[in-house]
């Protein structure tokens, strides 16, 4: 059991110019959901890998991924498949697969470049600003009333004047008369709480998928007889553009926080299939420590942003799947 920046671990022992590159690793058995391991974790694991295969090359940055979860995986060991696309002046494409049991799990491609930080920033009156409202140090624990193994490295304070837009009384509830609108948000400060835990690029891909889906901020009333504490919600496709290079450790940004902002907006059949829009901010400081400065809000900027399908069933399938991939005893 491992704090994530230790559980998200790949090896390569093959040569080193292969066309494709076989790396290897085990699934830490904690970092799941009920018994079936958490989608952006598994898919740090793959981005760990392509990662690494990029690192000799001028273009060591992951720009952007995009990943098809064609099946569950599980606690056993994986293997991630890594092969050059195609090589150009700014970009290079990727193409991973993640395979348990000589299955493939996860399919997904990756552009890599050049991160660079971005042209609109504060002071600029078009710049993208940080959407949470209390500075970390003054945000309250939030309890994590969800079926996650990996709880005791992680923290995380909600931000209740977000929280609060989704009640049935909110102005920002639609109408007859009205244009557009409608969803539901979410938000808060996101904290690894291992002393000698970062966030990496790798780590984005488990930190996008870490947010209260839109089912479950629904009233009770609006859930059509969902129960979020039974429910299960598996990752179908997730994409992530990394949009900024991650800072280093300084008294503007903390090494292991970030701010997590998130939005959905339609919920439908097949199997309660849903949206999700993520981003994920630096952060000034750890949650209940620091110090709110003047103008602390100008130093943050959002290092990237996600979108997701995914599904709404019962744990009872989250059970199964793991039954299923057991491993067969030998006759």
């Amino acid at each position: 059991m491992a704090p994530l920046g230790k559980a998200i671990s790949v090896g390569y022992d093959g040569p080193p110019n292969a066309d494709t590159k076989i790396f290897r690793g085990d699934i830490d058995a904690e970092w799941t959901v009920g018994n079936v391991p958490n989608g952006g974790y598994v898919l740090a694991l793959v981005l760990d890998a392509c990662i690494r295969h990029q690192a000799p090359t001028p273009h060591r940055d992951p720009i952007h991924v995009s990943a098809h979860f064609l099946q569950a995986t599980s606690i056993a060991p994986f293997e991630v498949h890594v092969r050059t696309l195609r090589k150009g002046r700014g970009f290079t494409n990727v193409l991973a697969d993640l395979v348990q049991q000589d299955r493939t799990r996860i399919t997904s491609h990756l552009i890599f470049g050049s991160l660079e930080p971005p042209r609109l920033v504060p002071p600029s009156r078009y710049a993208r600003r940080l959407p949470l409202y209390a500075h970390p140090s003054a945000a309250v624990d939030t309890p994590m009333a969800r079926p996650w193994r990996f709880k005791e490295h992680i923290r995380w304070a909600a931000d209740p004047q977000l929280r609060a837009q989704n009640s049935p009384d909110s102005p920002t509830r639609t109408s007859s008369a009205t244009i557009g609108g409608g969803g539901l948000v979410w938000g808060a400060w996101f904290e690894l709480t291992g002393a000698d835990d970062h966030v990496t690029p790798a780590s984005i891909a488990f930190l996008a998928d870490t947010f209260i889906n839109l089912p479950s901020l629904l009233p009770r009333s609006e859930r059509n007889g969902l129960v979020s504490g039974e429910t299960w919600f598996p990752t179908m496709t997730l994409s992530i553009e990394f949009k900024a290079p991650i800072p280093p450790p300084s008294e503007r940004h903390s090494a292991r926080t970030v701010g997590l902002y998130s939005t959905g907006t339609f919920w439908g059949e097949p199997q309660g299939r849903h949206d999700a829009y993520v981003e994920i901010w630096t952060a000034p400081s750890n949650l209940g420590v620091g110090k709110e400065k003047d103008g602390w809000r100008d130093d943050q900027f959002c290092l990237a942003t996600a979108t997701q399908m995914a599904l709404a069933m019962p744990m009872a399938v989250n059970a199964a799947r793991a039954k299923y991939d057991a491993p067969k005893a030998k006759l």
